[in-house]
């Protein structure tokens, strides 16, 4: 077991690791050494997580969340195999630990007085500016 906060620990056998090539500089070695790190979770069918981390989860995740609910996170940044496979599962635990925070809900305010003030001051004041812009007109005396 994995643990990732004090109540969520996810099972090694959730994972699956598939090992390809990375992409970018690295000449001979990159085109035949399989470094990167594809690692897959399927989130939706995961005994370990409560509903709300699962769906706030797939949501954090975006775009990474295929159809299916598994979530697929690549890693190659570093050049061994090793440290890769940490990486990805760290990035994985990080997530995981955001989406089992609760956001704080959000309550409707109003504007102060001294905003709705300052706001129609900014305004005048404004509407002073361009009207200097203006043209004179020339009168006729």
């Amino acid at each position: 077991m994995i643990p990732v906060t004090a109540s969520i620990a996810i099972d090694e056998n959730e994972i699956t690791f598939d090992f390809i090539r990375a992409s970018g500089p690295g000449g001979q070695k990159v085109n035949k050494v399989a470094t990167a790190v594809q690692l897959r979770f399927d989130v939706r069918n995961s005994p370990n997580l409560p509903d709300n981390v699962c769906s706030r989860l797939i949501q954090l995740a975006g775009r990474r969340v295929n159809d299916d609910g598994i979530l697929i996170i690549e890693a190659k940044r570093f050049r061994t195999q090793e440290r890769n496979r940490q990486d990805a599962l760290d990035r994985l635990i990080g997530l995981i630990r955001k989406a089992s925070k609760k956001p704080k809900p959000r309550f409707k305010t109003s504007p102060t007085r001294a905003s709705r003030e300052r706001k129609l001051a900014a305004k005048r004041h404004r509407s002073r500016v361009k009207g200097m812009r203006r043209p004179v007109v020339a009168s006729d005396d």
